[in-house]
């Protein structure tokens, strides 16, 4: 046999070898994952807590108009009198200072003229707010009826609805997760013994976000004082015999 066919067999036999090889490291591979898949048990747990909200922020609005620009010095003064009137209105309910922040006061001009540009009114407008940031949930909600007072002495004034934050969410975060990942484990058992197995280690979880709403409501997380937190998480674990 010559020299070349000799060495054509060679290399034959190796490409061979190496296609044998690596036909059966991929069947066994196949093989293997087909096993882990038939041995492991995918389960959803849910976690979720009744909270109060621990933040409120609430403005009012206030505001006085006069029909002249003469008008405009005694407006302000007003303006700023009101101003007072609320804050104190409000330390007195238990506000403090520190919690208390009295805005810019801004001023308007409209004027309202005829079809020959003649000018028939004019309004000047005075526009403050004042906003309470506080820890105080309860007491802002209580706040609130007594404000609406101050329009029966002639404030002109809007009673914002507050907004409702809750801030610790970061002090639950990990008793939620060990209950969700608890009734993962449950749930997982419960097919576990349909199948006549049982559930072992984790083979991987996935976490979804945390979830806060206001009590009872599909949307929106400001207008209540009662929250609902939830977390759902997604884990494989492995079943054994």
């Amino acid at each position: 046999m010559s020299r070349v066919n000799q060495s054509g067999l060679l290399y034959l036999g190796i490409f061979l070898a190496l296609g044998l090889a690596l036909g059966g490291y991929f069947i066994g591979q196949t093989m293997y994952n087909a096993k882990v898949a038939l041995n492991t048990a995918e389960a959803k747990g849910l976690a979720e807590r009744r909270v109060k909200a621990d933040r409120a922020n609430w403005t009012l609005a206030f505001r006085i108009a006069g029909d002249s620009s003469e008008d405009i010095p005694e407006l302000y003064q007003k303006s700023e009198r009101n101003q007072k009137t609320i804050i104190d209105l409000l330390k007195e309910n238990g506000f403090d200072d520190g919690e208390i922040k009295a805005g810019v006061i801004d001023y308007a001009y409209s004027e309202f003229r005829d079809a020959d540009q003649k000018l028939v009114d004019e309004k000047h407008q005075l526009t403050g707010s004042i906003d309470v940031e506080t820890d105080k949930v309860e007491l802002v909600s209580t706040v609130r009826s007594s404000i609406n007072k101050l329009i029966a002495q002639g404030i002109d004034i809007e009673n914002q609805a507050p907004r409702y934050f809750f801030t610790g969410l970061n002090e639950i975060k990990p008793d939620m997760l060990r209950e969700a990942t608890q009734n993962a484990r449950i749930a997982a058992t419960e097919f576990a013994e349909n199948a006549g197995a049982s559930v072992g280690r984790i083979r991987s979880a996935r976490q979804g976000g945390f979830i806060v709403r206001d009590a009872g409501e599909e949307y929106g997380d400001t207008k209540k004082i009662d929250k609902d937190v939830r977390i759902v998480t997604t884990i494989t674990f492995y079943l054994t015999d």
